[in-house]
């Protein structure tokens, strides 16, 4: 009963105005070693940015949710980070592929090691669809903010900042970042010693996501 009365929360979510209501956010949790609790101030300093500039009343509290527990479907937008190994079982592969189906929003940042991992345990969730790059033109990019492209917050490899989608029946369920190091620039600008413009950039393009989320 918990499941379909969380499903039915977040379908609703999306036709309500976007600043009414309070909800929260959550970082999933995953399986394989990886640090999925990578960059703890990142989600609470993007909250209080959203808060304080698109209207938002999103709670503070960030909660760690496992991939393969129903309480992702309390959540209608869930961050994902790390360096490095991740592992979906099938029971954690289908039920994260109901709450992206059922409306929910992921958003992947590769904190700089994850990539190798990520692309293969997305197939385990959507093996019909492919990551495919999202074009500078994409609405993503054309929220609040204007961005031609995804920033690039931190170099590592000389690599273009990317932005990939799983896109079904035209809609963005989930975004993955790539070489950009966005949850970074949100964290505390001391952290990572980050100007305030990368600073700046990196929470303007994460409001852009949430906007973008709750209203497509």
């Amino acid at each position: 009963m918990r499941k379909i009365l969380s499903i039915s929360f977040i379908t609703l979510l999306g036709s309500m105005a976007f600043s009414q209501g309070t909800y929260q956010l959550a970082v999933l949790k995953y399986n394989g070693g990886g640090d999925y609790y990578a960059n703890p101030t990142a989600l609470p300093n993007l909250i209080s940015f959203c808060n304080q500039n698109l209207g938002t009343s999103i709670s503070k509290e960030t909660p760690y949710v496992e991939v393969g527990s129903k309480d992702i479907f309390l959540y209608p937008f869930i961050h994902m980070t790390g360096h490095g190994n991740v592992v979906f079982s099938r029971g954690e592969a289908l039920n994260l592929r109901q709450y992206l189906l059922g409306g929910g929003f992921l958003h992947i940042d590769d904190n700089y090691g994850m990539d190798e991992f990520i692309r293969i345990e997305l197939k385990k969730v959507f093996p019909e669809i492919d990551l495919v790059e999202l074009p500078f033109n994409h609405p993503i990019f054309n929220q609040k903010y204007t961005f031609n492209g995804l920033p690039k917050i931190h170099e590592h490899d000389g690599k273009r900042a990317q932005a990939f989608g799983l896109i079904q029946d035209g809609r963005l369920m989930c975004m993955y970042t790539f070489e950009t190091d966005l949850s970074d620039g949100w964290e505390d600008p001391q952290v990572h010693n980050d100007s305030a413009e990368k600073h700046l950039q990196a929470l303007q393009m994460g409001a852009n996501i949430i906007m973008y989320a709750y209203t497509n």
